[in-house]
């Protein structure tokens, strides 16, 4: 059953010229425990008095050491995408350090499964859906540990200011052999372009891989249009849909 609490902010800074990272503790001083790819629910008040809430994946990376798929993080790291005249916007992107909100969680099933056994994985993202990707890692390195697997991340953005968390996977890539990131570039290039930059949208950069149902377990994360089109090329390419996991980042104001 979700919990209910208030955050505070203790530490905040801009990832993109419109995504803002936020960081938080409880104020009753717990630690969140929280499966990697589940969101948050942020409850607010809109000017009228109306009571509403907005979803955020958590983005905290944990040390990898719960014995249990639960990961406990004393700090909740979250990604806010400004949205012109939003009400969430006005919130998350004006809260000063210090500032308390209320929220609710951990929710979702958007997370891997002990049970799959597929030996690659394609994570595919846009925008702040790379957020859930960023709290597997721990996750991550233990699957390649044990060997036999590979993980792929194509992330796709206009440019590589929006490469939210890019040197992070850049990085995980370069110290784990099995993990391949790849930012998707729709717009304009790198002004330093590197081997692993792909042109073009995530879902066409996808056929690259030659998915199979075989071999392949999807997850699907970020803008509707993205995620509705992987969908529909990874059934093309034979994948079933209880090896395509979806969830969709729709703004709000």
């Amino acid at each position: 059953m979700a919990d209910h609490f208030q955050l505070r902010l203790v530490d905040s800074v801009m990832l993109a010229p419109t995504v803002r990272h936020l960081v938080f503790e409880r104020v009753d001083g717990q630690p969140l425990a929280f499966q990697p790819g589940q969101f948050l629910q942020v409850h607010f008040h809109y000017d009228d008095g109306t009571a509403t809430k907005r979803s955020y994946s958590v983005g905290s990376v944990g040390d990898g050491s719960s014995p249990t798929a639960l990961t406990e993080v004393g700090r909740i790291e979250i990604a806010v995408s400004y949205v012109e005249g939003g009400a969430a916007t006005k919130l998350l992107g004006e809260l000063p350090h210090g500032g308390v909100i209320d929220a609710s969680g951990p929710y979702g099933r958007f997370c891997l499964q002990e049970t799959d056994t597929h030996p690659r994985y394609l994570l595919l993202a846009t925008g702040t859906g790379v957020t859930p990707y960023r709290a597997m890692l721990p996750q991550i390195e233990k699957l390649l540990a044990a060997g036999d697997r590979e993980v792929v991340l194509l992330y796709g953005a206009r440019n590589e200011t929006e490469l939210l968390y890019g040197e992070e996977f850049e990085a995980f890539a370069q110290a784990h052999p099995g993990f391949h990131f790849h930012g998707c570039l729709s717009r304009e290039a790198r002004a330093v372009p590197r081997s692993s930059d792909r042109s073009g949208h995530v879902q066409h950069v996808l056929a690259e891989l030659g998915p199979h149902a075989d071999r392949d377990i999807a997850y699907l994360c970020g803008n509707p249009n993205m995620v509705d089109a992987a969908f529909a090329a990874l059934q093309e390419f034979g994948l079933p849909v209880k090896q395509i996991r979806r969830e969709k980042y729709i703004s709000s104001r």
